[in-house]
């Protein structure tokens, strides 16, 4: 790398984002010159070549080629579609693959359909056997059949191997790009071998050791190599007390291990006790931030990921799936209330405080699954220790229901006179905080015990809980209590 692309590698990537800008709104402000011109629409053509393609777009182009994949897919995912595309044609080809991998699932779509098949299959080939297999779901068959025919038959095998297993384990993860030696072999031999690479693949902390028959045996970290006689044998040295993870793993389990350890990379062995592959630290932390978003979005109700520059309709029908339980829900809260019509004709008083009671046992509520949530990702959560967590949250939520519904009830008071109205809004207050934890800690629980993400909807399902629960204890005791 040269000195001139390593400072543009360090630079703030917004800043990168507003040059893109700035040299794409010079491109549009000289085609809306160029097109008023009151020429012949071939001289115009001609003005607009000379103009644009030979200076802006070069100069478009100069900026891309000097910048990381990671940082042009961060760009194209910033872009309107109009100008994701401009900036899309003025990359080189020979950087499709990298930066297909790099942008996110929504905006790669939107990238491929534009491409041809041979562009996707050139793309494609350059990229490893894991890479493919992550490109592969969002790629056109006839492209796949392509690519498959292109790889030698090792490469075949990685890749069937890399599709076989499930988006959420840790052979989804893994590469086969490594470095691994015998035990029998010596320091001297091992250092040949390893200069003999142009480069090492990323993140080569450590050889991998394995037998004839490529059984896993230990772990050689680089440093030892160095430090040591070249005439020591791998076996003497190696680490056998190491961390091995297992393909058919959870990949959340994986980054666990990573985070608990701090590894940079760590051997994939089969059930034989064969070596097939590697997880890296770079990977387990792609992975890490890909799964807070989704839960981002399970929590919103948002069933994937969206691409912010998508077409109204699109992003519309992505979000309609917890839009219409919500619509039931408030339905629902409507009914509630009204079946509660003459006791606040009677008090209308009721009609202001309702509020309160509702969104502060909701805040709560969304504060007791976000730390179950959170639990569970960590694997701290179990069925051994359930039922001491939930008598932990009502706890709390007591403690916060008589201390913030004392509060509130004094409030009503104040602004109403009225001693059995404060009382109506404590208890009110201490009910629904309680029922909001029940719902916290239950939600994420049975969601998990289904099989699915504890977060899915669960912002959406505790507002309607706690919203209807709320108003019907507050103006179910208020009829008891108030109205005579």
């Amino acid at each position: 790398m040269t000195e001139r692309n390593e400072h543009h590698y360090t630079e703030n990537v917004q800043d990168h984002l507003q040059q893109v800008l700035h040299l794409l709104e010079k491109h549009a402000l000289v085609e809306t010159v160029t097109h008023r011109q009151e020429l012949p629409r071939d001289e115009r053509h001609e003005l607009l070549d000379k103009m644009l393609h030979k200076r802006h777009l070069a100069e478009l182009r100069e900026k891309l080629e000097e910048l990381h994949p990671a940082d042009i897919a961060f760009i194209l995912e910033a872009l309107p579609i109009d100008q994701r595309l401009m900036v899309w044609d003025q990359v080189k080809a020979d950087r499709d693959g990298d930066i297909l991998i790099e942008v996110s699932d929504a905006v790669r779509e939107s990238l491929i359909a534009t491409m041809s098949r041979e562009e996707l299959r050139e793309a494609t080939e350059k990229l490893d056997t894991d890479e493919i297999a992550d490109l592969a779901p969002d790629l056109p068959q006839n492209v796949m059949r392509d690519v498959f025919k292109s790889l030698s038959i090792d490469e075949r095998e990685q890749l069937r191997a890399a599709m076989s297993y499930s988006k959420d384990s840790v052979g989804a993860l893994m590469d086969f790009n490594m470095v691994h030696v015998r035990e029998d072999v010596t320091l001297e031999v091992v250092s040949r071998y390893l200069r003999r690479f142009e480069e090492l693949p990323d993140h080569t902390d450590q050889v991998f050791v394995v037998d004839r028959d490529d059984r896993f045996k230990g772990v050689l970290p680089i440093n030892l190599i160095v430090v040591n006689e070249p005439e020591t044998v791998v076996g003497k040295l190696m680490l056998t007390d190491t961390i091995r993870l297992n393909p058919d793993e959870k990949a959340v389990q994986a980054a666990q291990s990573f985070e608990r350890y701090d590894l940079v990379s760590a051997p994939v062995v089969d059930e034989e006790g064969k070596l097939v592959g590697r997880v890296t630290v770079n990977v387990v932390l792609d992975f890490i931030r890909a799964e807070s978003e989704t839960d981002l979005l399970n929590q919103a109700g948002l069933r994937e990921e969206e691409d912010i520059f998508a077409s109204v309709w699109k992003s519309a029908q992505n979000r309609w799936t917890w839009l219409a339980l919500n619509l039931c829900t408030a339905f629902f809260a409507s009914r509630v209330i009204g079946s509660f019509e003459n006791t606040i004709e009677k008090f209308v008083a009721l009609a202001t405080l309702m509020p309160i009671v509702a969104g502060i046992a909701g805040n709560s509520a969304n504060q007791t699954t976000t730390i179950i949530i959170r639990s569970i990702a960590l694997g701290q959560v179990s069925q051994a220790n359930a039922r001491r967590l939930m008598i932990k949250e009502l706890a709390i939520s007591g403690l916060n229901g008589l201390v913030w519904g004392g509060i509130a009830g004094l409030f009503a008071y104040f602004l109403y006179h009225n001693v059995a109205l404060g009382l109506v809004m404590t208890s009110a207050m201490l009910l629904n905080l309680t029922l909001g934890a029940l719902v916290g800690i239950g939600i994420p629980m049975i969601m998990q015990k289904l099989g699915r993400d504890p977060a899915i909807g669960s912002s959406v399902l505790l507002t309607a809980i706690t919203d209807s629960g709320g108003f019907f204890i507050f103006l179910g005791l208020a009829t008891i209590f108030l109205i005579r």
